[in-house]
């Protein structure tokens, strides 16, 4: 291996085209070496709109691929598994979207997989990599707000197309495994706790069967209150706010910022109030080069994979609630 990492894109998806592919090529630690489709006049359609100089018409080839070091899997939620475990099987180094997995069993399963052969592995949540993420996080530790006490959270938009697998039950959509994820995550990663008790409540689609909507209580062992809602067709917002004995954090280009624009906390400590803005800054980018280091290092993730397991504990209980199956 080089000083760059060779990438290889399992599927054609939407985040890969648009996010994640034009991330690593702006990486200073990879590059991108081919995709894959189950379809390959699809595959090699794409490779050249992205500039992918090889193109593959099945998972299986890029997978066996001995020139590539490591798979961004981007495919459908319920798909996670079956491609995640096929990657752990050949020892390829994997980057699989979020959430992990259609449930917890299964996100154990991949997890497993890759432990048993220590091959590297992580879940692409990659608001975790933005300066302003890790800039909050501090924050707490220092004190800056007292004891936190409640985090809100939102992450709200809405589809474009009823065709969209988002609202697909049979693809494992819905709007808690969407954006709904991102909330949980940032509660815990905040707190640094799992939580001891998870309420919600949804709308499910008449048609879909999936929740188009939903909100999610959550009580932590500390004692910190959490509560959030998410949505697939809802207005745009994605934010968290946190709020201690001594002051309030306010994140309100949370978990998508563009990657052209600088951001914003808002702090309140007492009757003092300031922002502190972070410079516009590719968060992808950050994960990719981070994944990438890790394997060229051979050094673990910065975030171990039993987290995406964890977060799909607290998504299953939040279902389990909101359908009356607790």
């Amino acid at each position: 291996m080089s000083d760059k990492i060779r990438w290889g894109i399992l599927s054609t998806a939407n985040i890969g085209r648009g996010r994640v592919i034009p991330a690593i090529h702006q990486s200073n630690n990879g590059q991108v070496a081919a995709v894959a489709s189950r379809n390959l006049e699809k595959a090699q359609a794409f490779a050249t709109a992205t500039n992918i100089p090889t193109a593959y018409g099945s998972y299986e080839a890029l997978i066996e691929d001995p020139n590539i070091d490591a798979i961004y899997i981007p495919v459908p939620n319920s798909e996670h598994a079956e491609w995640s475990i096929r990657c752990a099987e050949a020892s390829k180094a994997t980057l699989c979207e979020k959430p992990l997995a259609s449930n917890a069993t299964e996100a154990q399963r991949i997890v497993d997989a890759f432990a048993a052969r220590q091959v590297l592995f992580a879940e692409a949540f990659m608001y975790r990599f933005h300066p302003q993420t890790t800039h909050v996080k501090q924050m707490l530790a220092d004190g800056a707000i007292g004891d936190l006490q409640t985090i809100s959270a939102t992450f709200t938009f809405p589809l474009r197309s009823e065709e969209n697998i988002r609202l697909s039950k049979t693809l494992a959509g819905g709007a808690v495994m969407d954006v709904g994820c991102y909330c949980i995550n940032v509660m815990r990663l905040m707190t640094g706790e799992e939580p001891i008790q998870a309420k919600a409540v949804a709308r499910l689609g008449v048609q879909t069967e999936v929740d188009e909507s939903l909100a999610g209580t959550l009580i932590f062992p500390s004692g910190v209150v959490g509560h959030f809602d998410c949505s697939l067709r809802a207005q745009r917002v994605h934010t968290y706010d946190l709020r201690g004995t001594e002051g309030r954090i306010l994140v309100e280009e949370a978990f998508v910022p563009t990657a052209e624009s600088a951001t914003k906390i808002r702090v309140w400590q007492g009757d003092r109030y300031q922002e502190i803005t972070t410079p516009p800054i590719n968060q992808y980018t950050l994960m990719v080069e981070d994944f990438a280091d890790a394997l060229l290092s051979n050094r673990p993730p910065r975030f171990k994979p039993q987290d995406a397991v964890a977060n799909m504990q607290v998504i299953d209980a939040l279902l389990a609630s909101a359908r009356g199956k607790e």
